[in-house]
Formats: structure tokens, sequence, C-alpha cells
């Protein structure tokens, strides 16, 4: 991501900064979401990891600077401001939560520390990094709850905004815990097992299904999964179960899913393929993953893709970053927003949780200088523009099922909202109050 993936009007600030004799003032800025999304009970934070690289490799190039030198608002803007653009480095401290961390509004997930012209520029970039894969990661939780075991394989490539939304959104996914994505450039960039079957299209290119499952079988005699809904899902499997056990699964893409893989099932297992494995997709989220599975039907695995990509219930998340404080004359002035349905709360602030019997409890927002029972959610993750936190993909898979397996019941219930009780500090609740 380069520098100019920002809106302008974070370069005509930093230029009146520059301007004004304010660009070295430090400042502090929260990235937070202010409400929770309609149907989400908690967030699943992500992204942290292109964030911090982001931040690491920001540098303007030449053309870069070029460009904004001849746009018609900078022709007041001095040579001195573009000299500056041509040194410019990200210097500042991060903290925030590890990825993989459940939160909540209206708590602090990240803050940065810095000139505030450097934490102003990266504003634009850092929204759109943890917004997009807090976003998935969040719907892909509510998905494998509701696949209560059953592997979820990420299948929202073609349905994403874009070919890198794909990507992430796989990388999302996988952190909330899919075990695999059918992105092949997102397997090979992070190391997700990568998952793939067969398409209509492949079967209809032969003269017949027996053929088409034939020669992938002589293609793919240790992987092959038969799409069996081409044309007749029952006469498909009673054809696929004529190749026997090294068939290793098929698939149902549309019909009555439920009352098709029981009768699936049945021919696969008088056939002795009870190793066979049925998989489900076809528009499947978490509700119908839910319903499927309390109808009994015999699903082994899920590949779900529109749904869960594109947060299709709720397609964006309103993360926002904003300034609670800033450096005058030695002393940390906190700042805060005042705007109808808009309030901010300042202080650079620490959240911290509390567990009762290993169940998260509630949790706890105050100023981060203050110590409060419970564990601190937010760590120093970037120190003077360099990232001193590393954490594996898997680090963050894994912390992800332990947090959403501490959460209460009711937070986990797909079919019902709840809220998590978070309390604030006096000074915080003083200020919320005022």
């Amino acid at each position: 991501m380069g520098a100019l993936h920002t809106d302008l009007y974070q370069i005509t600030m930093a230029a009146a900064y520059f301007s004004l004799g304010k660009a070295d003032m430090r400042a502090a800025f929260e990235y937070f979401v202010r409400d929770m999304p309609k149907s989400r009970s908690f967030l699943l934070f992500c992204g942290l990891e292109q964030a911090l690289e982001y931040l690491e490799n920001l540098k303007f190039t030449d053309d870069q600077i070029e460009y904004l030198r001849e746009l018609q608002v900078f022709r007041h803007v001095s040579a001195e401001f573009f000299d500056y653009l041509r040194e410019f480095r990200f210097t500042g401290d991060v903290w925030a939560m590890p990825e993989g961390t459940v939160f909540f509004a209206p708590e602090p997930a990240l803050w940065v520390e810095a000139p505030i012209i450097e934490a102003q520029i990266v504003e634009t970039a850092l929204l759109s990094i943890l917004n997009f894969q807090t976003l998935v990661a969040s719907k892909a939780a509510r998905v494998v709850i509701a696949a209560g075991g059953r592997p979820v394989a990420e299948f929202g490539t073609r349905r994403a905004h874009g070919a890198e939304a794909a990507v992430m959104a796989a990388r999302a996914a996988y952190v909330a815990g899919c075990p695999a994505t059918s992105n092949v450039e997102a397997g090979k960039r992070f190391g997700i097992p990568v998952v793939g079957t067969m398409a209509h299209s492949f079967v209809m290119s032969f003269d017949s299904e027996r053929e088409a499952f034939k020669g992938y079988l002589d293609v793919f005699p240790e992987s092959a999964i038969f799409l069996i809904d081409t044309y007749d899902t029952i006469a498909a499997a009673k054809l696929a179960a004529e190749f026997g056990e090294q068939v290793v699964g098929v698939r149902l893409d549309s019909g009555d899913i439920a009352a098709l893989a029981k009768d699936v099932r049945r021919i696969l297992d008088e056939a002795g393929m009870r190793g066979t494995k049925i998989m489900a997709s076809g528009d499947l989220n978490e509700y119908k993953i839910d319903e499927l599975i309390k109808s009994g039907a015999p699903v082994d695995s899920f590949g779900v893709g529109t749904e869960m990509a594109t947060s299709r219930d709720d397609p964006s998340l309103g993360g926002i970053y904003k300034l609670v404080e800033v450096l005058e004359g030695g002393r940390w002035i906190p700042k805060r927003k005042a705007s109808q349905n808009k309030a901010t709360l300042p202080y650079r602030k620490q959240v911290y949780r509390i567990y009762r019997d290993g169940i998260a409890d509630h949790d706890y927002i105050c100023p981060h200088a203050e110590e409060h029972e419970g564990e601190p959610l937010l760590v120093k993750v970037m120190d003077r523009g360099r990232a001193i936190y590393r954490r594996t993909l898997e680090d963050a898979r894994k912390r992800a099922s332990e947090q959403v397996d501490a959460l209460p019941e009711p937070l986990k219930d797909i079919w019902k909202t709840a809220r998590y009780p978070i309390r604030l500090s006096p000074r915080l609740e003083h200020v919320d109050q005022s």
C-alpha cells in the first residue's frame, strides 16, 4: 500500500500542520468502533500485521510528490513541505490488541502516538486495513460458531470487492477459525491451506458425468471431490458410488441440501463409502448452516463465500480514528469531540478484561496510566516506527479461538444479540456524563 492510498484531506491537513509550525506536536489517536453492528455481539480484531507493515514501509516517492505538487489545491504550499514529504517516515509508537482479540464498542483496539503530522497522514490507510479485516473476521467467527466444529472453507474470492480484498478476506477468515481457503494467492502469501473441488463447467464440458468424474479421478486420485448437482443429484451420487472409496468427497451446491445430504449419505454408505465426506456450499451463512445442522443433515464440511467475504448482512464496519490527547508544554492535554451522537472519550486508554471461572465477565476502560485488575488487552506493538511485537498467523488464530471460547454463551448465540458489560473508570465516567 503506497503513500497515496489515502484521502486528500489527510495530506492537506499535513501541509497545514507543517506550514503552521505544528508538525512536531506529539499527539495520540485511537482506533475504535463507536457502535456495535446491528447483528453482532462481539468483534474480532484483525489486520494488525498489515497495519504495522504499512507504517514501517510508508514513504513518498518522487513521482507521488510531483503529482501532489501539481494539484491545484497545493499551489500556495511551500516547497519545503514537499521536501519534508521526500524524507517522510513514520516514527511513532503504537499500542494495540493482539490480532484475534475479541473487543466491543467503544473500546480502543489500537492507538497511535506520534508527531501529529505523521499520525494524521496514516489515518485513512489504517482504517481501511483494520475495518475490512475486522469486519470479515467477525462475520467468519459467527459462521465457525454455527458450524459447531465442522470445517468451514472460505470460498469468497469471486464475490469479494476486488482481488486484494479477496486475499485479505481469506486471511481474516483463517484467523477466525476457517481451516482453509480457495484463494491460491492467500495460500502462497500466508501459508493458509488451500482447497478446491470442481465447477459445473468442468462436468458440462464432457459428454457425460461418468466421463467427467473418471477423468478428474484419474488426474487427482488422492483428492478428488465430485460436484454432483449439475444435473440430477441423486443420479450423480449413485454414479459417484460406482468409483468406490477412492472418492474423497462429494459437494452439494444447490437444492434442498438437508434432504439431499441424507439421501446421498445413504447411497454412499450402502456402497461401503462411509469415509467419503459430504461438503455443502451455495450461498451459505451462519443461519443456514445452523438450520442444516439442527435438521440432522449429514454434512461434514461447508464452503462459504459471498456471505463471509463481504459480510453480506452488515457489509461495513464503522471503525473510527480520533484524536484523544496532545502533548503541550510537557503535559498531555486530553482532547474530546463533543458532536451530537458522535462524542468521544479523551485520553490514551487501556482495556482490562476480567474473567470469572475462565469466562469473560466484563471489561474496564481507563486512562492508560491507571491500573486495574484483569488482563490488559493493549500491548506496545511499535516503538519509534519499528514493529516490536511479532506474532504469527497461527498465534492470531489460536488467540481468536481462545477468546471466542471464553465468551459468555449469550454472546455466541447467532440468532440474538447480547450486550457485554463494559465499565468506565471514574475519570472517564465523569467525562462521559459531562
